[in-house]
This record gives structure tokens, sequence and C-alpha cells, in this order.
């Protein structure tokens, strides 16, 4: 009888690290690769990838990849070659007219998966593109059989790729894996599953949060959640790029750092380049890392995952990451804030109103 394996984890920030780690477990797969992306860019590390697959689905591995056709743009012969050879690909939801153009079209599959095989798997932040190379990411990969329920998750998605309800329960029911929870959001303006576990992590803290977002534009029930724990003592932590690659939210985001501030919450700004790993650590012994931003519009309107456990080697990787974060970050200035220019006080009113498509 198979034993199942011992879970292994490694975390990994660094855009190159990940990359050819994965390209060498692409290289070393016998069974299956599925790859679930948001951005697959026609550049020199989506050439390398599809490359790379291409070669495996020459020797005979199952390939399929599903990605958002919203964040996704390549050439019609760019996967010519897997295709050939019995890859498939497929793009979630074609940009469709509705009447409501821009809301139904916004709900795009953000989710990041590799699977490969039934003992490999990663999740995390990152897309397949080389203008993320100096940015600051969040990669786990696992060597356990978790690669079998996600798996699973992965053929779901790939069967109703074009479909744009999505609200059976077995298609945000809670997967619990060997201690691991799988938690998934579909668009909806009131399940909103991975925010309320969010919330619900928070609330349960006795004495750490630890937040590392791209994109931070909570929701009332979150703020007041994260005041509450700040103002009762818990030491939390909100990590942030200075500039990210979206300058709206940066702007639109300056709202809610006063009140957070005033609150005990700490705001940390890192200085080199864009930070867009998406974690949450709680109290040293529960992390969550997965696909989703901290704003409306990842709880609101698109496909997330995201796991959440408890696992000493993955908490003592995170806390190294944590330290090397700060290290480079700098704290932030509430009366620096207090003092900003009325022109971007007046930006950031009106682009209150389109917070949730941010």
């Amino acid at each position: 009888m198979a034993h199942a394996l011992t879970p292994e984890y490694i975390f990994y920030d660094d855009p190159l690290h990940y990359f050819n780690v994965m390209l060498d477990d692409i290289s070393n797969a016998q069974q299956q690769i599925y790859l679930q992306t948001y951005r697959f860019n026609n550049d020199s590390i989506g050439i390398k990838f599809r490359d790379a697959i291409t070669r495996a689905a020459g020797r005979g591995v199952e390939v399929k990849l599903l990605l958002d056709s919203w964040g996704t743009s390549l050439p019609a012969n760019f996967f010519s070659g897997l295709n050939a050879l019995g890859g498939e690909v497929r793009y979630f939801k074609k940009i469709r007219l509705f009447w409501d153009f821009f809301t139904k079209n916004h709900r795009r599959n953000h989710r990041k998966l590799l699977i490969i095989d039934s003992h490999i798997s990663y999740i995390g932040s990152a897309n397949i593109t080389d203008y993320s190379l100096n940015w600051r990411e969040s990669m786990l990969r696992i060597k356990s059989d978790l690669a079998i329920p996600l798996k699973k998750i992965f053929l779901q998605d790939f069967r109703l790729y074009n479909k744009y309800v999505f609200e059976q329960i077995s298609q945000v029911r809670k997967i619990t894996h060997g201690g691991i929870q799988i938690i998934r959001d579909v668009p909806s303006l009131t399940k909103q599953r991975i925010r309320k576990s969010f919330v619900s992590l928070i609330r349960s803290a006795s004495k750490e949060v630890i937040i590392e977002t791209p994109y931070f534009l909570p929701g009332f029930v979150l703020r007041k959640t994260m005041m509450d724990a700040a103002k009762s003592g818990i030491s939390l932590k909100v990590l942030i790029p200075m500039n990210s690659d979206v300058g709206l939210i940066d702007i639109l985001r300056n709202r809610y750092l006063g009140i957070l501030h005033r609150a005990g919450v700490g705001i940390y700004y890192y200085l080199p380049h864009n930070l867009h790993s998406k974690l949450l650590q709680v109290d040293n012994e529960i992390f969550a890392i997965g696909s989703p931003n901290f704003d409306y519009r990842s709880f609101r309107y698109q496909h997330e995952i995201v796991i959440i456990g408890q696992d000493e080697s993955v908490i003592a990787q995170l806390n190294r990451h944590f330290s090397e974060t700060l290290l480079y970050s700098e704290l932030f200035d509430y009366e620096k804030w207090l003092q900003r220019p009325w022109l971007q006080k007046l930006f950031e009113k009106l682009l209150l109103p389109f917070r949730h498509l941010m």
C-alpha cells in the first residue's frame, strides 16, 4: 500500500529562484503538468515555460494550461507546438459585450497554481512573466499529496473555464487535507470566503498579525477587525510597497492609512521595488498564502485560492522573509500623511467610488 508523502515546504520570494525550480520540476514531470495563472506573457520567461512544457508534452506528459483572457494576451500561434503534441490550452472567460460590460468582465480567474504529477504543487502570488523579475513575491513549493485535491480543483476550473455563474457549493466548499485548509472564492457580493477567513484569523490572534500585500484596500469589516485587534494590544503589521505597479491604488489606499495608524496598526512601506507577495501570519503559528490581494476586487470579483495551515518549517521561512522585508522598509509617517497635498486628497475622494473595481 502506498504511503502518504511527508510534506516538504519550500518558500520562495525571488522570481529567479522559483522560476528555475519550477522549470526543473516541469522537466522532470512524468504524468501531468497543470498550470493555472492570470498572466502568461510572450517574453523571455513565458517562452522558457512554453518551451519546457512543450518538451514535456513531446515525451508523453499530459499538459493542461488555464490562462485568464483578461490578464493574458498572446499571439494565436504561441502554443501551436504544444497543441500539436496534444497539450490543451484554455483561456478563462473571453471578454464579452454586456450591458454591464465592465462589471461582468471584471470577474477574472486570479488563481495561480502549478501542479506536477501527484506530489508537487506551487501556490502563491507569481505570474509567468519577466517584468516581475525584480519584484518580491510569495511562492510555496509543496511536495506532498496536497497535489491531489489541488488537481481536482484545477480540473474543475478547467471544465468551467467559460462560465459566468459560479454559485454551486461544490465550487467554493472548504477542503481540508492533511491539516491544510484550501479556501476558494468565486465572484460574490456576500460569500467572500477568503475575506471571512482572514477576519476570523485576525480575530483569533492573541499576540501578532502580519499582513503582506501589494494592493491594500480593506473594506469596513476588515478595517474594524484590524483596528480592534491593534487597540487590544496585538502587534499588527501591514507591509505594502511604497510604489506598486498600480499607481491609482497607491493613491486611494492613503485614505485608510491614517485611521489605521491612529488605532495602533503598524504600516511599513517596502522601498526597493514592488512588493507583490500575498501573505498573512497569525501568532507565529498560522500562515495563509495564495493569490488574493487585500482589497475589494480580490474578495468580491475574482476567483482566488489560498491555503491556511500550521507548520513550523513554513513559519520559520516566512519569519526570515518578513524580517528581510522590514529591513528594507520605512515606517509610515503620520505627520507627513497629514500634510499630503490637497490635490492628492482630491484624487483619493474621486477614486473612492471605484474602490471595488481597482
